[in-house]
């Protein structure tokens, strides 16, 4: 119940929210609306800074702390158990739209990104309407003194752009926001919606551009082209706002799919340009004016803090377990507090291989099977891959290795258990995620005792080298009956050969580190109560910047100006907030960390003192070269489970269609073309029992 009034909350305070945006363009809001809210609120605390804080930042902020609150609950509540689930919005969650270069889209997500659209072209639409019907008054008042009436519909034209892009900045920062307290009461997580941020962000810099290209020929035609080199002390600075459409650009060349995969480098270092791009646009328009986005920006700023915090230290890495596939998993400490669950992701610095990258990794692990471990794997395909395989696989052993973390970051809920049944379909690494899931299932089946659902698991390899990643579906501690339990059955194809394989690097090579007194165990950066941490850090660093502003303006800046916004310099009062706002962000943020730091240690200590011996040998695969193993190893659970197949692709549309079950989710990872065919699959209307769950990881 309590749940449910929460969400109901931050609905209706979005939907306030959302309606000032929908109303801003009218004649009503512009005359009647908004002058009386500026005569309201025009205190001489805030000034004119304070309309905007009240109605578009602080609603925002609100429905965040709500959300932790609403997160803390789920989370307190035992949500492994969720039933049967209610299929009044099946239709509605099956793909629509495949192979677009949107790619896989659902119909509630179609549905939003189609009233989105609507919202941004009434915006503009109705912006135009009222200023051209202005702009006509105006001139045949006075035809004789007025530019002409192109010239003053440009003009307006570019002003309601800048506008416009407004509104999608508004909501550019909240997809990449990987702590986020928003995401999750509507169901996503930031790895599933970067996708949001690119398309927000490919409409954000058109729309800035354009606005660019309306003033440039305006200034032209009018003969103001020096206008381009004016910094006004007060209201619009144009040399600020050049130099952020400037960063912008730069950003925006490198975020296309073909030059970021290639270059990723270079898209990462230019992408740091935001920093430049919000900055002087802040001085181009004011900070009473960079309010309006002020929200997205801010929770960004406390979840990036927050991340750097958490980065700072080196985690404890136990072990390295190398495939023949030329994958590696790691093995971390984690502290047993740090629970996370199946299909989260950690980002991951080594040092040794790049001192600035940072890459995103699924974990493999379950927090509840493997309390005191976090597993990820990684396949040799990158450079950043490759270079990190050849030092682990070196001649020389490797006893020590600096890594970094951020997170874990990923759903707050185990929504796959809500079916009975599951078909998990992968290509090569993409395998991954579906390791985490299917540990879980274990502790559900065998610490838990509790029923499972039956599950398929078919991957796709390329070479029978390959098949060894089905030997991760176990713990480098697990047991080979932890899976006699569960309803499991494994179809494992390989595409390029038609039979196993001699090769005398057979053997997974396992290697164990030692550990510096400094490395601690990956933590939860604000401890297992990280929501209501977080909810405090927000409100308590909102509520002390807002008391620093308060006291600037009726102390400093009300005697200068008096609330006229015409003396005092819009560049020094935006400096000052960016100051305030960093100050409280990482005074609030620190506090916090530093506090649970201090019940972190106490299992830091433990578990620092765990040590493994290396083994004298390398552990064989039991997968590779199978048909050997299958006959060695009769009693092995995970080998009697598997049936692998030669030469060949999964057919997936008869294998899907032909699966027994009334209540069926589908989960694809992998290459593109393959999770495309198995929505399409899904979404075709053959089979009413299938449901496809999306994950993407394409950060």
């Amino acid at each position: 119940m309590i749940l449910k009034a929460t969400q109901l909350l931050a609905a209706i305070v979005f939907a306030g929210w959302l309606m000032i945006w929908i109303v801003r363009p009218t004649k009503t809001y512009q005359n009647q609306w908004s002058p009386q809210l500026l005569s309201e609120t025009d205190s001489t605390y805030f000034g004119r800074q304070g309309t905007n804080i009240l109605i578009y930042t602080f609603p925002i902020l609100f429905i965040s702390v709500l959300g932790c609150i609403y997160l803390h609950l789920v989370k307190r509540t035992d949500n492994s158990q969720s039933g049967s689930s209610t299929h009044s919005l099946a239709a509605w969650k099956r793909p629509v739209v495949v192979n677009w270069p949107l790619g896989i889209v659902s119909g509630i997500e179609l549905t939003f990104c189609v009233l989105f659209l609507v919202l941004l072209i009434w915006f503009y639409t109705m912006y135009l309407v009222v200023n051209f019907s202005n702009s006509h008054q105006s001139h045949s008042q006075d035809t004789g003194e007025m530019l002409k009436l192109w010239q003053t519909r440009l003009d307006g034209a570019g002003i309601r752009l800048a506008l416009l892009g407004d509104l999608c900045c508004a909501f550019l920062f909240f997809p990449v926001i990987r702590g986020s307290s928003l995401l999750p009461l509507v169901g996503l997580t930031s790895e599933s919606s970067i996708r949001y941020h690119v398309w927000l962000g490919h409409i954000t810099l058109a729309v800035f551009s354009a606005h660019s290209v309306c003033y440039i020929v305006y200034w032209a035609s009018t003969n103001k082209i020096d206008e381009m080199l004016k910094w006004d002390n007060t209201g619009i600075a144009n040399v600020p706002g050049e130099i952020a459409i400037l960063a912008g650009l730069t950003m925006w060349a490198t975020t296309f799919p073909r030059i970021r995969r290639k270059m990723f480098e270079l898209f990462f270092y230019t992408h740091q340009l935001y920093i430049a791009f919000l900055f002087f646009y802040m001085l181009h328009v004011g900070v009473s004016h960079f309010c309006v986005i002020l929200p997205g920006v801010y929770l960004f700023m406390v979840d990036r803090y927050l991340r750097f915090l958490q980065s700072r230290t080196k985690v404890r890495l136990v072990s390295a377990r190398l495939l023949p596939s030329e994958s590696i998993e790691l093995n971390f400490a984690k502290s047993p507090g740090l629970a996370f669950e199946p299909l989260s992701v950690v980002f991951i610095n080594v040092p040794g291989v790049s001192s600035l990258q940072w890459h995103p990794f699924t974990v493999s692990s379950s927090s509840n099977l493997e309390p005191e471990r976090l597993s990820v794997i990684i396949k040799k395909e990158g450079k950043w891959t490759q270079k990190l395989y050849r030092t682990l696989s070196s001649p020389v052993p490797q006893d020590r290795l600096d890594v970094s973390v951020e997170g874990p970051y990923g759903p707050v809920s185990k929504n796959f258990l809500r079916y009975d049944s599951l078909i998990l379909v992968s290509g090569g690494s993409g395998i991954t995620p579906f390791i985490s899931i299917i540990r879980e299932l274990i502790h559900q089946r065998t610490t838990l005792n509790r029923p499972t659902p039956a599950v398929l698991l078919i991957c796709a390899f390329k070479t029978s080298a390959d098949l060894t990643m089905l030997d991760l579906l176990l713990p480098v501690s697990g047991c080979i009956s932890d899976l006699s339990g569960l309803d499991l059955r494994i179809e494992a194809f390989v595409t390029r050969e038609k039979s196993a394989t001699d090769d005398a690097q057979n053997n997974i090579q396992t290697i164990w580190f030692k550990p510096l007194p400094s490395d601690v165990p990956i933590s939860p950066v604000l401890g297992p109560n990280g929501w209501l941490w977080l909810a405090a850090i927000v409100s308590s660093s909102f509520v002390a910047f807002l008391l620093l502003i308060s006291i600037l303006q009726r102390y400093y800046i009300y005697p200068i100006d008096h609330n006229t916004n015409s003396v005092f310099s819009y560049s020094s009062r935006s400096v000052l907030n960016v100051l305030f706002v960093c100050i409280c962000i990482m005074a609030a943020a620190s506090a916090a960390v530093l506090w649970n730091k201090r019940e972190n240690s106490k299992q830091e200590k433990q578990i620092q003192n765990i040590d493994a011996p290396t083994p004298t040998t390398s552990p064989g695969s039991r997968f590779y070269n199978a048909d050997r193993e299958l006959e060695s190893v009769p009693q092995d659970s995970l080998v009697k489970a598997t049936k692998i197949h030669f030469d060949g692709r999964p057919p997936l549309k008869k294998m899907l269609l032909e699966f027994d079950g009334s209540n069926v989710g589908v989960m694809a990872s992998g290459p593109r073309g393959m999770r495309h065919e198995v929505a399409t699959i899904c979404s075709s209307g053959l089979a009413d029992n299938l449901h496809f769950e999306s994950i993407s990881f394409s950060w």
